[in-house]
């Protein structure tokens, strides 16, 4: 059963934190599919729906490029992109925080502290922005993955790196200073599309499902 005419597109993290979740969003909204691994591109079997998955930080430019309709992505990759999509949904799942963490013996105390020390990061832009608000001058390491041995290989001072359950600072020996935001999952548009579209595709959904079960 189709949705509408038109095919909607919807870019999901292909793996990692967000996957399964989104997945199981729009399991519960009604849609059916089958997930092959091998498969870049997915269609559901009772609308007209297909997914694309493809790496979480690209997601914000499939979408802004209308090659997706919408996408779910964290809001921590929205504020390192300085994306201007819109945010259609808050969801319940994938939250985190950017955080700025130090060696549990270091000096560094406050965000003052930061003054003249390097911070490693993969999320440069948004530390930036940080620091300049709190007005700290401070040096910013940019690299991927495994921010949190910089410290120990003396690379860094400091990091500031996306946390769950803090069980990775635990383990090396970091300790946070500072939160810099708080991150969820979101569903988000390009602002050139209907703003109802997010609320009429969901209703469609709504609808289709109950149909099915009455």
């Amino acid at each position: 059963m189709n949705t509408s005419n038109k095919k909607t597109r919807i870019a999901i993290q292909n793996n990692g934190r967000l996957s399964e979740s989104s997945l199981d969003f729009f399991k519960k909204l009604g849609l059916k599919f089958r997930r092959n691994t091998r498969q870049l591109m997915v269609k559901c079997t009772n609308a007209n729906v297909e997914f694309l998955y493809v790496r979480n930080g690209d997601i914000p430019e499939y979408v802004s490029q209308n090659v997706a309709d919408f996408g779910i992505v964290g809001e921590n990759v929205l504020n390192e992109r300085e994306s201007n999509l819109t945010i259609e949904k808050k969801l319940e799942f994938g939250e985190c925080s950017l955080i700025i963490a130090v060696p549990m013996k270091s000096f560094i105390k406050t965000i003052d502290d930061l003054q003249d020390e390097r911070i490693a990061t993969s999320y440069p832009r948004t530390l930036k922005k940080f620091l300049s608000e709190k007005k700290i001058n401070a040096s910013i390491v940019d690299i991927r993955g495994s921010v949190e041995i910089a410290p120990s290989l003396n690379l860094a001072d400091a990091i500031c790196d996306i946390v769950q359950t803090g069980s990775t600072l635990k383990k090396n020996n970091l300790r946070v200073i500072a939160k810099v935001f708080d991150s969820m999952a979101v569903i988000v548009s390009n602002p050139g599309l209907d703003k109802q579209k997010w609320g009429n595709f969901e209703n469609s959904l709504k609808t289709m499902t109950s149909n099915i079960y009455e």
